[in-house]
């Protein structure tokens, strides 16, 4: 063997290639980026950034919504409380539990309260690949509609943590992404009437929209019932009236027929 021969050098990549590598590189992460975007940039930068998101509406209102349901334990307690108090409210439902109880849902629509999409069911939409959030979004939003025969007009993704991919997938179908601008925190085990009422009284501002569930594994659903009168009392006496979304003054487009949106992810 001749060793004195030089060996073959490894062909390097071209300036097109590297190019071609770099510019994949950057567009994944933008694509990264924007996916995981609006879920970190947190509740007080999106009431600056985007109070529309947010949930700002017109100053002599305050938007009633729970989420989670709806639930056979909970969510009739609920609803009995809001009829004696003359409101409406909007239902971010569940796809899961819809399949559970879907006449319930149709009961909160036929009651007068709007329905909305929460998720199919309650993951961290920045977890997933974008094409799940799409094909498990679509989902839910047919399960919601056939049961209540109301076609959904809202969207809030779980934890209030929207992704790039939720968002646009909601636009998509036609569905308005909403957060909130103040919470009762009643989902936890240790939540009270006196307790839901201080957490929204604290962050309570004219035109806010406020969070509570109608379904709480802990059971604190019971405080979120007798809390409600409580509010009634904190919103006559910031002359604020309480409502639906779609009575908020939330400016935007009507629902949207829904459109097409990747036909290989929409059908899965």
């Amino acid at each position: 063997m001749d060793v004195s021969s030089p060996r073959p050098r490894a062909a390097r990549p071209g300036r097109a290639a590297t190019t071609l590598t770099a510019g994949l590189a950057a567009g994944l992460a933008a694509a990264a980026a924007a996916q995981a975007l609006p879920g970190l940039l947190g509740l007080p930068a999106v009431r600056r950034v985007a109070p529309r998101l947010a949930g700002v509406g017109a100053s002599w209102h305050v938007a009633l919504t729970f989420d989670d349901g709806p639930r056979r334990e909970s969510t009739p307690a609920v609803l009995r409380a809001l009829d004696a108090l003359g409101w409406r409210a909007t239902f971010f439902m569940l796809g899961v539990e819809v399949r559970r109880a879907p006449a319930l849902a149709a009961e909160v629509a036929a009651a007068g309260h709007e329905v909305g999409v929460h998720a199919d069911e309650h993951r961290a939409a920045l977890r997933e690949p974008p094409w799940v959030t799409l094909a498990a979004l679509r989902r839910a939003r047919q399960v919601i509609g056939d049961a209540t025969g109301a076609a959904p007009r809202w969207y809030r993704p779980p934890y209030g943590v929207p992704s790039g991919a939720a968002l646009a997938g909601a636009r998509a179908l036609g569905l308005r992404p909403v957060l909130w601008t103040v919470m009762g925190r009643d989902w936890e085990a240790a939540a009270t009437p006196v307790s839901i009422l201080a957490n929204v009284a604290a962050d309570l501002a004219p035109g806010g929209t406020v969070l509570l569930h109608d379904a709480a594994a802990s059971g604190s659903w019971r405080a979120t019932v007798l809390a409600l009168p409580l509010l009634a009392e904190l919103f006559d006496a910031l002359g604020l009236r309480p409502g639906p979304l779609g009575e908020h003054g939330i400016p935007g487009r009507a629902p949207a027929t829904p459109r097409a949106w990747s036909a290989r992810v929409m059908r899965a």
